[in-house]
């Protein structure tokens, strides 16, 4: 069930209403625990399994933990918890991979292996379960946090259905106090909560998949060698997206929590007006940046242990980061391309430090175009499906591939071209922003104009109902 479809829309009617009866709190919650059951079950009900099962593990070890005096004894039941979730990740994400590497290497050494066919199937959302999971037992272990005592209020942390399969990634802190008392949304918070998932759909339905994807699959599903125009305005089609894909998705989901009455931090901060690759990170996808932050830069001891350690735990963070994203060699190499721009960044800035450099406005929006073709030029490993691919975009974005027919008609490139300047446009303008600021600042008539306009132009445009790109992660 995915957030562009009449299914989800029929399902969170019901929801709502059902919130919004007089019945006790624990009947509610009982209500929004089944409901986020139901929602995960409508992909493959046998996964609710794993999803039980990690919620139980991890709900049992966290108690052990604190109950422990013996340090071994929490780290033991520590490590429990992280090896049973870190094996469903192993098997389910990286099993078929796993085997496929294992055969090419002993192919090099002569040895003719051929794997057995498992054809395991990725249950959709794990690595944003898992990780959301896995953190509560390490604030534990880390005493950041105590022990949730019900296991029903930590069934509903973890399943809660509107971030469950898409994030943002949750700390126990941002969701588990809210469950303690009674929500309903108020008038406003309803109001807002409807409006940021129209604005969300609009991103899904009509940015990214009516008005960017096209350029995006004509060129990377073409096969054959394209001129360097359609590369570019491919991939950075793709680029945008991504973008418009995954923060569409989290504004729904933020704008959903809302109208129920519980409130989701903010994933995405205009990343695109980002200076430098590190601003970058610090803007995109924020509750996974600083998941890897918090649970894996600084327990490797961050910028606390001199220059050669810190950027070598860029380079470990930055890995892990595009393991994550998928079982796939490009999603490596993206991951290590970025831990190395990072360091360079790094690097660059302790040499020029004590410049001048000019602080205009000119400057900083050239910075930013460049950080934004640098990052966007990135995600050709992110769509291609092997590094030979990949290989092939690059060699005709930089004009090895010149005679190459072309792809994209004159619509296409205008079409990206023209929502490319206008993300990049809005993105500078909400650089220091917040949203909801905005909105409040603006005539009561325009946003209403806007938000009628954006539903017109969803409900039109219908899509094809595709998920959202990050549920394969």
């Amino acid at each position: 069930m995915v957030f562009n479809s009449l299914t989800f829309l029929v399902f969170f009617v019901v929801v709502l209403f059902l919130h919004n009866l007089k019945l006790p709190w624990s009947v509610k919650k009982a209500n929004l625990l089944v409901a986020s059951y139901l929602f995960y079950a409508a992909w493959n009900p046998p996964f609710l399994l794993l999803l039980w099962a990690s919620t139980a593990v991890d709900w049992a070890a966290a108690l052990q933990i604190h109950r422990q005096t013996d340090q071994r004894k929490r780290k033991l039941w520590l490590i429990l918890s992280l090896m049973f979730n870190l094996s469903f990740l192993a098997f389910f994400k990286y099993g078929n991979w796993a085997q496929e590497n294992w055969a090419a290497l002993m192919g090099l050494i002569g040895v003719e292996y051929k794997a057995p066919k498992w054809d395991i199937l990725l249950p959709v959302g794990i690595s944003f379960y898992i990780f959301h999971s896995m953190s509560y037992t390490l604030d534990v272990y880390w005493k950041r946090v105590e022990p949730i005592p019900k296991l029903f209020d930590f069934a509903l942390f973890v399943a809660f259905f509107t971030q469950l399969v898409a994030g943002p990634i949750l700390r126990t802190a941002d969701l588990v106090p809210q469950f303690q008392r009674p929500r309903t949304a108020t008038a406003n918070q309803l109001g807002w909560g409807l409006a940021l998932m129209i604005f969300g759909l609009f991103e899904k339905v009509v940015l990214a998949d009516a008005m960017l994807a096209p350029a995006a699959d004509a060129v990377y599903g073409w096969g054959e060698p394209v001129n360097g125009l359609d590369a570019w305005v491919a991939t950075i089609s793709f680029s945008a997206q991504v973008f418009f894909d995954f923060a569409g998705y989290s504004i729904t989901a933020i704008g959903a929590a809302m109208c129920l009455g519980f409130s989701i931090p903010n994933n995405f901060r205009a990343p695109f007006a980002a200076v430098g690759v590190a601003e970058y990170w610090r803007r995109w996808h924020m509750s996974f940046s600083t998941w890897l932050r918090d649970y894996v830069y600084f327990p490797l001891g961050g910028s606390r242990k001199g220059e050669l350690r810190t950027n070598v735990n860029l380079m470990i963070t930055l890995l892990i980061s595009g393991l994550w994203h998928g079982a796939n060699w490009t999603f490596v190499v993206w991951g290590g391309v970025f831990g190395l721009m990072l360091c360079a960044e790094r690097l660059l800035r302790r040499w020029t430090k004590g410049w001048r450099f000019p602080q205009g406005a000119w400057y900083a929006i050239t910075m930013m175009l460049f950080t934004f073709t640098l990052v966007s030029a990135m995600r050709v490993l992110f769509r291609s499906p092997t590094l030979t691919e990949a290989m092939s975009l690059f060699k005709s974005m930089v004009g090895f591939h010149r005679d190459a027919l072309p792809v994209l008609s004159l619509y296409q490139i205008g079409l990206s071209t023209l929502c490319i300047a206008a993300t990049l446009f809005a993105h500078w303008k909400m650089r220091d922003k917040e949203l909801e600021s905005v909105v409040a600042r603006t005539p009561a008539w325009v946003v209403v104009c806007a938000l009628s306009g954006m539903l017109f132009l969803t409900i039109i445009t219908q899509g094809n109902g595709d998920g959202f790109i990050y549920f394969q992660f």
